[in-house]
């Protein structure tokens, strides 16, 4: 096999699940978030995990996903959260899956699919987005109203939940998400006043989790009868969002989090060939790097179509016998090479990390992103489909 792999420990994602669940415990219930193939981490193996450790309700992306996971997890509640799109609605059906749904046409797609396997009325679920402000997928308060009478006794549909996105949760200045409660309540009582029962109100993410917003989730969905969700991604896998900085005192959930969330995901290599260079030689495409002084350089066999980005070479190091080895030169493709000058005994077959912990250091998916200007949730996924993903 090409060393260039992935290493999940399943067990960490279910510790993980099981802290989050106990920070949203007694109020509210947890939705694992494990779109985007578990955020890079593998479908296959994370689904299973999180359903061991107790999680009832799995959020994916589509309804691709959706099949793929109930095929792994018969029993569990699986929730489209980008809904469906034009002639999905039988396989939503056929496979006990559950949409988001804020548009009419929709709704018209599930009714069509139901009738034509004579659902009995109010047997198919769906979750309602509410746009609170985020202006992305959601029906907005003033079309509320038109959509709800769609939700009738000979309906196959039926109104299970409202949700919501909180797009600035993670901010000091929760004026942005106290607006959003707002406008979720004046929604609630909208849907309340047509005589619409929903079960659960899913609000927040990891975020909001973690900013301790649970108690205020749960209260409001206490005020119209419902149950409070939350649904949980990046921390997960074991990494807290960032927060604002201009938090005078970092929230008790978050503080927690951070001693007691475990990375999920370990990114190796090994090292395919060692060789030695005299001041003057040139390293990878376009020069951009040339030896100063005699040079001990070791070829890994990872780069960018693997999720290695291309702007880090020259900029990053990875780790090698426990120490950092910059990345001298360009990253190709398939391959990118490795100052090991400075760390003694390097031989083919070494392991390397790109992405996790080796000896006393470690790589984080913050420090992927910040050297390539992006968010741990883009280098995660990134990570390409011909990488392995090996349980640990």
């Amino acid at each position: 096999m090409r060393p260039c792999w992935v290493e999940i420990n399943t067990r960490s994602l279910e510790d993980n699940y099981r802290f989050l669940h106990s920070l949203a415990a007694p109020h509210a219930e947890l939705l694992a978030m494990i779109k985007a193939d578990a955020y890079g981490h593998s479908l296959a193996l994370c689904a299973p995990a999180v359903v061991r450790a107790g999680a009832k309700w799995l959020g994916v992306t589509s309804v691709e996903e959706g099949v793929a996971a109930r095929a792994l997890c018969p029993q569990a509640r699986i929730l489209l959260a980008s809904g469906l799109f034009p002639g999905q609605g039988a396989d939503v059906i056929s496979h006990s899956l559950t949409p988001v749904v804020w548009d009419q046409w929709q709704l018209d797609e599930l009714e069509q699919a139901a009738k034509a396997v004579a659902a009995p009325p109010r047997t198919v679920p769906v979750h309602l987005e509410i746009d609170t402000g985020m202006s992305r997928q959601g029906v907005s308060p003033e079309n509320l109203a038109g959509i709800l009478p769609r939700f009738h006794a000979q309906s196959p549909l039926k109104l299970e939940g409202v949700m919501t996105h909180l797009f600035a949760a993670d901010e000091a200045d929760g004026t942005a998400t106290d607006e959003q409660f707002a406008q979720l309540d004046r929604a609630l009582e909208l849907i309340q006043a047509a005589s619409q029962h929903p079960k659960w109100l899913s609000v927040g993410q990891s975020a909001a989790l973690l900013a301790g917003r649970t108690g205020q989730i749960a209260n409001l969905a206490s005020r119209f009868g419902m149950k409070p969700m939350l649904r949980p991604g990046l921390s997960l896998f074991g990494v807290a969002p960032e927060f604002d900085p201009d938090f005078e005192e970092a929230p008790s959930a978050l503080t927690a989090a951070h001693h007691r969330l475990q990375p999920v995901l370990t990114w190796k290599t090994a090292v395919a060939s060692v060789r030695s260079v005299a001041p003057g030689a040139v390293i990878g495409y376009n020069g951009t790097f040339v030896a100063t002084e005699p040079m001990r350089l070791a070829l890994v066999p990872v780069g960018y179509a693997d999720g290695l980005h291309r702007s880090l070479g020259n900029r990053f190091s990875l780790l090698v016998r426990g120490q950092h080895a910059p990345l001298v030169g360009r990253v190709s493709m398939d391959q990118s090479v490795l100052d090991v000058t400075e760390i003694p005994g390097v031989q083919p077959g070494d392991e390397g990390v790109i992405l996790g912990a080796q000896g006393e250091e470690a790589i984080t998916a913050f420090q992927h992103a910040q050297a390539t200007g992006t968010i741990p949730w883009e280098v995660f996924t990134r990570i390409g489909p011909r990488v392995p993903r090996i349980p640990v």
